[in-house]
């Protein structure tokens, strides 16, 4: 299993282009599987998760084909078993999403339960709720989601907490339900409202896109002949290299990243003390040689502060002039990485579900596990920072959600490498 190795002190300063999300591309991936017609995803992220996303795809028996550029020629018109097995799906919580597309176009579905990152419970029960109320056949057992209909009937559903998966679950069985459905309380993000775009490219009639409320009119078939469609640009990378810069006191520019995606996040930095200018696709964030100020922060759903940048931040303010707090407000269990800061001299504590942070003067490196995806990244960020050489282990983590880590913060100057155990 790979390590990172990383020197910490050097002040990050260049350039980056933004990768495709993978928040975006699995659901999208998933999503090919309505199309009767063959479809080409561009700007897909390498990545583990996709890796396996198209492992799954292929094991049902989907024709696949990539170009050097990563563009992604699907037909899901040769798909031959309708099983999605845990051996593919253990690791990654995504996989859930080939459940309503399978069952909308096929009427049959079999899911393995998913795995993933140990961040929290987040149950599928919403996604079960609103399948049955378009009245399908669903049963649990020997941990496999066994789902049947004819074809799915529209329905309206409140989803009675905000839900992302959720959200696009339902989205994409609707879309071929017949009849109008209308979905309340829909999750806002941005990786749902490119999915919904998607869709409406291949001939789905969804409305309300970026609002909770859509509404989608079922139609009898997807697909349309030559669609290539390009995945988002990944807003929590962005935000990561952003936070990683100003944890170093450097100046860098990303490239191919709207800044409209990280409202909430380009404003935490500024209160930080970044100097932030945009374009319409780029963003420049410059700290001039300064240490961070200590920036509270609370997550929830889009378009407030996201719960996929909460570590980050909290690896920003452990070194921050000042005292912070950092409330999370979606996942339980998404405090594991302050155990690991703390072995770094971070001054930090935990008081139910609010981290309390003093900034200290200096960071030292030490030997650190990686908990899940975010975790990780925010090791990494202190490691840029600390005196001496941090070991990060368990990485296998961060390449779940980050396209070439080591290579890109290379390119910036830090001082990191990949090592194997």
């Amino acid at each position: 299993m790979d390590k990172l190795l990383i020197t910490g002190g050097q002040e990050l300063a260049g350039e980056l282009t933004v990768s495709g999300a993978k928040n975006s591309a699995l659901p999208i991936l998933a999503a090919t599987l309505l199309s009767e017609k063959p479809v080409c995803i561009g700007n897909v992220p390498h990545l583990h998760d996709i890796t396996t996303t198209l492992e799954l795809l292929g094991c049902m028996g989907v024709e696949l084909s990539i170009d050097e550029k990563l563009n992604i020629d699907i037909n899901s018109s040769t798909i031959k078993k309708l099983e999605a097995p845990y051996e593919l799906v253990r690791t990654m919580r995504s996989s859930i999403l080939v459940l309503g597309p399978l069952l909308a176009r096929f009427g049959e579905a079999h899911v393995a339960l998913p795995g993933g990152c140990a961040i929290g419970a987040r149950p599928i029960d919403l996604h079960l709720l609103g399948l049955k109320k378009m009245g399908a056949d669903i049963t649990v057992e020997n941990g496999y989601i066994h789902a049947k209909a004819t074809r799915l009937k529209a329905c309206h559903l409140v989803f009675e907490q905000v839900t992302v998966t959720g959200t696009e679950n339902i989205l994409m069985a609707a879309v071929l339900a017949e009849g109008t459905s209308i979905l309340e309380n829909s999750a806002r993000e941005p990786e749902v409202n490119d999915l919904a775009y998607f869709l409406n490219k291949m001939g789905a009639k969804i409305s309300g896109i970026g609002t909770s409320t859509l509404t989608i009119e079922g139609v009898e078939r997807l697909g349309i002949d030559n669609l290539h469609y390009d995945v988002l640009a990944d807003r929590i990378e962005a935000g990561t290299y952003l936070v990683a810069a100003a944890i170093t006191r450097g100046k860098i520019k990303l490239k191919k990243i709207p800044p409209v995606l990280l409202e909430a996040v380009l404003e935490k930095l500024i209160d930080a003390g970044a100097e932030i200018t945009t374009g319409d696709d780029w963003i420049v964030l410059n700290m001039h040689g300064k240490r961070p100020k200590a920036v509270s922060i609370r997550t929830a759903p889009f378009p407030a502060f996201p719960t996929d940048m909460q570590a980050q931040f909290t690896a920003m303010n452990c070194i921050a002039e000042g005292v912070s707090t950092i409330t999370e407000t979606i996942f339980e269990n998404r405090f594991m990485h302050i155990q690991e800061l703390q072995r770094m001299g971070a001054d930090i504590k935990i008081e139910s579900n609010t981290v309390i942070c003093t900034g200290v003067e200096k960071l030292t490196a030490a030997p650190v596990m990686a908990t899940d995806l975010r975790a990780s990244a925010s090791l990494v960020i202190a490691g840029l920072i600390a005196e001496g050489k941090t070991l990060v282990d368990h990485i296998y983590h961060i390449d779940r959600g980050y396209d070439h880590i080591e290579e890109k913060l290379s390119q910036l100057g830090a001082t990191i490498r990949r090592t194997p155990r």
